[in-house]
Order: C-alpha cells, then structure tokens, then sequence
C-alpha cells in the first residue's frame, strides 16, 4: 500500500483497539477507495467480511440504503459479552444524533467521522511542507487517490526541495527557524528555485503573504518583523503604538500561536543570534522611544527594552511603597531571556528584589511597633523570636551588601525610600526600646545578661570548646551563621543583652570568665575600662592576661590566622587546649575605618569565615563551639545629616563614642538620655548618656556605622551553641559537579559561573542534589553566590539546586577585593565535603 492507507488505517486500528466496535461515518464518501483497499475484492451487501485492519483482525460491514438490515449483519458479532472488532461504514449518510437506528452500537463503541484532508495533512507533512501541502489540499474535489500518490514516496511527484535543503530541521517550525536567523542558504534556495515554496510555507504556517518580486533578505526581514511584531503584539494589553500599524497581526488563533511558538524557537535554539534581531526590529519600530505604559508590557518579554522599562516601573512601584507588587513583576521576570543573559542586568533586578523585601519587612515591623507597649522583655522577645523584627536588619544589610557590589546603584529615588523606610523604623524601636527601659529602671530584660555567657554557657560545655567572641556582630547576623553551618551540626541561638555602653572594651570584657560575680564600668588613671574583682581591665592586653589566668590551659587566636593556617599547625597550636578563643574584630574595624562599601562586602565575608573556622576546629578535634560578640551595631546607608548629629554633655567628660557620652555633670542634650553608672548596677560614679533614637554626638568615628548605645540593634547579642562531630573525612552525600564558565581572570566584583550534576545512572527524574558554591582564597571564603539564573537559591544559606539534565548559571559575589587570586569550590552543605575545586588558582583583576 502507500503511506496515506497506512496512517488512515493506523488511527482506524487505534479506535478499534480502544472501543472494539467502529461506526464510521463517511457522508461525502472520500474513503470508499480505502474501504475497498482494505476489502480487496467486490462488495458484499448481506454480510460482513473479515479483514485486517493495521494488524487488527476484524468485521467489515457496509451500509447498502438499510439501517436495519446493516443492524442486523453485526448483531451477531456484537452480542456476546465480549464483542468482536467490528468497522460499520456508512458512506453518504450523515449522522443523526438524536434518533439513529444504530443509536445502541455508537455509544457502546465508538462513532467516528475523521476528514481526508485533516488525516492527509499529516501524512504529507512527511515529504513536504506545509505551504506545498496547502497546495495539495487546496482543491475542492481533491480525492483519497490523488492524495495517495502525493503521499507515495515512489511516485514521480518531487518531494519538498526546501526539506532536502534544510535536512538537518525539525519540522517546518525548525525549519523556518533556521532560514530567518542565517543567509547561508539563501544561494541554494534560489539555484533549485525553492522560494515559492517557502513564501507558501510562511502564509501557511504564520500566515504572512510575502510579496513575490522581493529578494530572499527582504523576505527574512519582513519575516522576522512580522513574527517578533506580532508576538509583542499578542502579550500587550490596550493598544499597541502606530508603529504597529504598518506590520499586519495574524488573523487567526492558529497563526497567532505559530507566531508566538517561532518565536520561542528563535530565542530558545538560536539564543546567541537573537538579541541582533531583537534588537533591529526594535529600532525599526521605534518601540524603545514609544510611550508604552510599563504595566501594558505582558509577560514575554520579546524586546529588549521591556526589561528595562519594567525595572524602571519597579522604582516607581517602589517609590510608593507597592512593595508586594514589584516582588510579584519581579518574580514574573527574575529568568527572562534577556536577564538570563547578562549578569549585570541580573544584578539591577536583584537589587530590585532586595529593596521591595526591605520595605515589606519595614512595614511589617513599623505595624508591630506602634503596637507594642511591653516591657523591655516584650520588646526583646519582638527583635529575637523566629521571623521577629530583626530580619529588619538582615533584609538591610542582604541589600547594602549587594548594592556596595553594583558598577551602577539602582534607581536612585527607590533606593532612597526604602533606606529612609528603615531608619524610621529604626529610630521608632529605639525610642521605643528606651522609653520601655526608662519606665522599668533599666532592668527587666529577661534575656541572658552578656555577664553570664562565660559561667552559664561556655563553662558547661563538654571540653575542649571554642569560644569565639565576634566584635559587633549584631543578633541576625548570629541567626545567619546558624543556617550557614552544615546540616550535620547541632547548632541553637539565642539572645542575650548586652553590657552598656555597648562599645568594644566593656563588651569584651563582659564575655570573659569571672564577669558574673563583680563587674563594673570605671574610670581609673583617666582611663575607662571594666573592674571584675580587684582587676582593672582597660584594654586588650589586659584582658587577655586575666583570661589566661582563670582559664587554664586556654589558647587565643585570632580568626585571620586559624584560617590561615595549616590543618598540621593547627592542630598543634591547640593541641591540649581546653578553651580556645577566637577572636574577630573584622566587623568592627570595617565599619569604623569609614570604607562604607567595602565594610559590606566585608560583613557578609565575615559570617562565612567563622563557620569555616568551627568546621575546621571540628576537624581538629574540637566538636563544641560558642560564637557570640561584644555589641552590635547600627549601619546606615550613608552618614548622618546634621539634623541627627548632637552636640556633647560637656562636663567632666571621661571619653565621647558617636552613641554614648561618658563622663559626669554636663547637660542632657535635647533627644538624649542620662542614666547613673549606678542605676546599671554597676560600682561607679560614672553617668552614661544615650541618644533616644537613632541620632549621634559630634565626636570621632564613622557617620554610617557606629554602636555604644541601648538601641536593640546595639544592645541584643546573640550567643550560638555549636556541635559539629569531628570528621577526618567526610565523604559526600551527593553526586559529583562540574563547573563551565569560570572566567581566564576576574575582572569585575560580580561574574558568573555555569554548574553541571555530573554521576552516572542519573535520569531528569532523579532527586534534586544541594550544593554550596563558594570562592576561597588560601583557605579563606571570600566569594558566596548572590544570584541563580535558571536555579533555585537558598540565598540564607547559599545553597544551589541541581537537577539532573538542568545546569544552572550562578553569579558569584567577590566580597574580597584584596585578594590576588581565588578558586571555585563546591561543597555538599550536609557533610562540608569538597564536590569541585577549580584545577588553578584565576587571578583577580578587578578593573582590567
């Protein structure tokens, strides 16, 4: 037989297989020559005759003007319990659906009606295409027979010349596709005379009339205008600029769907060609400069522009406070195809993301605020319970850490009202927190008292413990270390309440041993410094001597140099220790050196370096750690205003910070407030006066950052209790990766790398593996992944899906500048375990 039998018999055996019994309709009879194909001899008008129908044996049985005798021909074969395959065909007769002699047999089985034309099309689709099928099938009175020999691979009718020209597409979609983004076969196209044909298979399939006496380029051009046009089109709503005008839209569904389908197409299998096109039919169309409302835009973005005019729409949003409606435009687009291209982009649209989360958080706890009228305890409680107020904090610093890392800060206006938003907020939890402090004495805080970290806390770990005193790491910040140590370690946080003034000398010496039973702030040979006991502790040194004193085989080390070291030589430094205290001042001196942009990027660096120092303790031999800090602190955008900055006491003044005067006498400034040494508990004649809100003296030290205060941020520490099982080698829990993409040198802070799931017997079905992406440097992390294009990220954590099958492209975040080179490592986050390391070390050459 030849192909269109085949097919028309393949679909009949389907519905056989499928219902058993058959009534096949035929009212203009253009299958009689395939009935009596399958047939193969003379007609039989009083009986049904055996036949096969694609393999399928069955009844043939055919209508000669009776209903009630064809009735009575089947009965036979129907009236078992389980009937035989059975085709009924009535040729010349249309249905009728309400009183059919055969009514019985058509809901049993199956009443079917199919279309030569419709069941033809897909067989010619084989050797021609679409506009030559057209062709074929354009004729009113095109029968089954001249449709079989076109269908007929050995008759003499040409099959299609542009299928043999485009061998390598799929489908007369690909092979559109293919056509409109190269010339290179335009030649071929025009020597075998195949440009007819494919100005037939454009109307047929897109339907765009080509006009006939045009070169092949102008084709193309007018092509792809027409697809890109009328896809943009489709997804706009009200109406599309005059520039339009000129371009005609498709006139049926169809044609729109195959208009939107080629489209796709181009930007999904020629990615690299697309955005030439794109961006030349933009300019022809004026589209860039036409005054499009933003929220007209639908959700593909066919041209360039769109992204752009939405990011700028999303700073409008933001500036009036629309917070949930940029997060959800932003989630729409987070992995369009221009974004998904161009990691700077990417950046501004994350930045974008990162200031509508701020300002949902900020009116969240602003809500709250306004609500609270507790205690100190209550207010405490409000900061530090799980989603409480200081993910406040931590939304702003995940933005100021992003944006210090752009080449160019996000829309200024935006940024400028989610800033402002924060620091209201901040201003009204401090005065809030101090007015709740004043009313009950400076007492009732139930919290941990920081005095009491050493004896109630570190002293009752098993031992050898880590003690890690952080300086100014403020209480979310302690929350993100805990998500960040692997999943393995048994890790609790919670707060304690720092000792005021919250600066660094009456900080730290508050954490050490001894704290508990006696301790005071003083002034002693015109110095300030903390008396436990009979001992005056001004300084560092100071309170290193009297913390080797009372702690017997105790080690210091700085955080800078654990990392540093050799896993050899540090098991030898701490070999025998029974409490080995880590020291950080990173966070401190950061924020105070004024270097606002670098502070941020340091900031987050830092929370990275003291998990992968438990994680090597922990190799070491030191399971349980204790992480907390001296203060916290308050980091602003930028540095206070006049407005904010207040003149001293005067008196007799013992030292001046930003947020805290020290001294006796003098006057109370306006916005201030004045507490006794005393009133603290302290054995003093010290007086101590506090900003009420977020505002600062007139002294030395940074105008963005600064600390010394009671506010919650500066006040509230966390204290983290860490056990992680030493392991010598942990082996990994998920499957190998590979990476593609590290760049020969890095020369901007942001860059991007590409992730594969490698592993054998893995299918798209297999479980999605979790990794860490990192950058390190001699032992350092000093890089975490800010963005996933095409990925899911935890961006708490850090941590990457990978599905098998699917890689996904990451933006690595450099918050090291100094550093002369780095590598990509992957981690399993469950075991810590190493799944790629970069084979060499890529230099870093920021502005090359």
């Amino acid at each position: 037989m030849h192909p269109l039998h085949d097919y028309v018999a393949k679909q009949l055996a389907e519905h056989l297989k499928a219902r058993r019994v058959v009534v096949w309709y035929d009212a203009r009879r253009e299958f009689a020559p395939f009935v009596a194909e399958v047939r193969g001899g003379a007609k039989t008008f009083n009986r049904a005759v055996p036949v096969a129908v694609a393999g399928v044996a069955t009844q043939l049985a055919e209508y000669a003007g009776s209903m009630f005798e064809l009735r009575a021909i089947v009965e036979p074969y129907v009236s078992g319990d389980a009937p035989e395959h059975v085709v009924i065909y009535i040729p010349g007769c249309e249905r009728d659906r309400r009183g059919s002699v055969l009514m019985e047999l058509e809901k049993a089985g199956e009443c079917y009606e199919p279309q030569l034309k419709r069941l033809a099309r897909n067989v010619l689709r084989q050797r021609n295409t679409d506009g030559v099928s057209d062709e074929m099938l354009a004729p009113e009175k095109v029968t089954y027979e001249d449709l079989a020999r076109a269908s007929d691979r050995s008759s003499a009718e040409p099959p299609s010349i542009l299928k043999a020209i485009f061998h390598d597409a799929s489908g007369n979609d690909g092979l559109i596709a293919a056509w409109l983004v190269s010339d290179g076969r335009d030649a071929e196209i025009e020597m075998k005379e195949a440009t007819r044909e494919l100005t037939q298979l454009v109307r047929s399939r897109v339907g765009l009339e080509l006009p006939e006496d045009a070169g092949l380029p102008k084709l193309r051009s007018i092509t792809i205008r027409y697809i890109l046009a009328g896809e943009f089109r489709s997804d706009l709503s009200g109406f599309p600029p005059a520039s339009l005008e000129a371009v005609p839209a498709p006139k049926t569904k169809d044609e729109q769907t195959a208009v939107r389908e080629l489209a796709k197409r181009l930007r999904t299998n020629f990615a690299e060609l697309y955005p030439a096109m794109a961006d030349r039919v933009e300019d022809e169309l004026g589209l860039r400069n036409a005054k499009i409302a933003a929220d007209a835009l639908g959700s593909i973005d066919t041209f360039r522009f769109e992204e752009r005019a939405l990011l700028t729409h999303c700073g409008v949003l933001i500036a009036a406070q629309q917070f949930e409606d940029t997060l959800a435009i932003v989630s729409e687009r987070e992995h369009c195809f221009w974004l998904d291209r161009d990691v700077a982009r990417k950046a501004q649209w994350e930045a974008c993301r990162r200031m509508a989360e701020l300002g949902t958080v900020t009116m969240t706890v602003r809500a709250a605020i306004s609500r609270t009228s507790n205690g100190p305890s209550g207010w405490v409680d409000a900061y530090t319970k799980k989603d409480g107020w200081y993910r406040l904090d931590q939304a702003q610093r995940r933005l100021e850490a992003w944006v210090a890392n752009l080449e160019e800060e996000p829309e200024e206006c935006a940024l400028g009202v989610v800033r402002r938003a924060y620091e209201d907020a901040c201003r009204a939890m401090a005065e809030g927190f101090i007015k709740a402090l004043l009313k009950a004495n400076w007492t009732g805080a139930s919290a941990l008292p920081q005095t009491r970290i050493f004896s109630e806390v570190v002293s009752n770990r098993p031992k050898p413990v880590a003690y890690f005193m952080v300086d100014a790491m403020r209480f979310e910040m302690g929350v993100e270390l805990a998500e960040r140590l692997p999943k393995t370690a048994e890790v609790a946080v919670r707060p304690a309440i720092g000792s005021l003034p919250s600066i660094t000398p009456i900080g730290m010496a508050a954490l050490l041993p001894g704290a508990t039973s006696n301790f005071s702030v003083v002034e002693q040979n015109d110095k300030l410094g903390v008396r436990i006991d009979d001992t005056f502790l001004p300084d560092l040194g100071a309170r290193k001597r009297f913390a080797a004193a009372r702690v017997p085989k105790l080690v210091d080390i700085a955080l800078d140099e654990l990392l540093s070291l050799q896993p050899s030589k540090l098991a030898k430094k701490i070999e025998s220790a029974q409490v080995v205290v880590v020291r950080s001042q990173e966070i401190d001196y950061a924020g105070e050196t004024g270097f606002t942009r670098q502070a941020r990027r340091i900031m987050d660096e830092v929370i990275g370096d003291i998990a992968s120092a438990i994680q090597r303790l922990a190799k070491a031999g030191i399971e349980h750690s204790v992480v907390t800090a001296d203060h916290g602190h308050l980091f602003f955008a930028v540095d206070r205003d006049d407005s904010m900055r207040t003149d001293a006491p005067g008196g007799d003044q013992v030292e001046l910070h930003r947020r805290c005067w020290i001294g006796r006498g003098g006057a109370t400034p306006p916005g201030c407030v004045r507490v006794a040494a005393s009133s603290l508990g302290y054995a003093s004649d010290l007086e101590f006066v506090f900003p009420t809100g977020c505002g600062v003296f007139k002294a030395g030290g940074d105008l963005a950052f600064h600390h010394g205060g009671p506010a919650l941020q500066e006040l509230v520490i966390p204290v983290l209790t860490v056990r992680l099982k030493a392991r010598d080698s942990a082996p990994p829990t998920a499957g190998p990766v590979t990476t593609s993409g590290p760049p020969d040198a890095v020369t901007n802070r942001i860059f991007s790398v590409t992730l594969h799931r490698g592993g054998q017997n893995l299918s798209l079905f297999s479980s999605a593996m979790v990794v860490r992406p990192l950058l390190m440097s001699s032992g350092k992390q000093v890089g975490v992944v800010g963005m996933a294009i095409e990925g899911e990220l935890d961006r708490t954590t850090g941590c990457v899906k990978l599905h098998a099958g699917k890689p996904v492209t990451v933006a690595f975040l450099l918050t090291d500048e100094s550093v002369p080179s780095l590598r990509v490592v992957i981690q399993d986050p469950t075991t810590d375990a190493e799944l790629y390391r970069s084979p060499s070390d890529i230099p870093v050459r920021l502005g090359v």
